[in-house]
């Protein structure tokens, strides 16, 4: 039988043939992609991390969250439906900083692949992709809620 202290406790059920993507990448989409493009590399990175399932649905939550908030300070900042640089700069605060939440919930298990002296995957291409089509998605959404009230 073998010794319970010996045992591995970290990462017994992760993939290690799908590589995550460095933690502080996820800022760049989420400033210029914002929160459905944020949302979306949190989850998959958090998915390969080896993150817990109900940590994952927390971290969609919170994209939720953060996109409510986008839409708050639209309806709160906008008078004639234009958006203006403030508005602008305040969306994306409110994207990075839901981007902020969601990495810290991935930081337990990215300490844990770090110990592993292993190489992240790049996050160029999904980075891009998410960037312009979550970033268009979040346009549409904000501008039908923006007609809307």
């Amino acid at each position: 039988m073998p010794d319970e202290l010996l045992r591995p406790t970290i990462g017994a059920d992760v993939d290690l043939s799908a590589r995550p993507w460095r933690l502080t990448s996820q800022a760049y989409v989420a400033f210029f992609g914002g929160v459905i493009a944020t949302t979306l590399i949190a989850f998959l990175n958090a998915r390969r991390l080896g993150v817990a399932a109900s940590k994952r649905r927390l971290i969609l939550a919170l994209g939720g969250a953060g996109l409510v908030a986008e839409a708050i300070v639209l309806v709160l900042l906008t008078d004639d439906l234009t958006a203006t640089s403030g508005v602008r700069v305040a969306i994306r605060v409110v994207a990075v900083a839901t981007c902020l939440a969601q990495v810290r919930i991935q930081q337990p298990m990215d300490r844990a692949f770090q110990l592993r002296n292993a190489d992240y995957g790049s996050l160029w291409s999904p980075g891009i992709a998410a960037v312009i089509g979550c970033g268009f998605l979040e346009i549409v959404l904000l501008a039908i809620v923006a007609v809307w009230l």
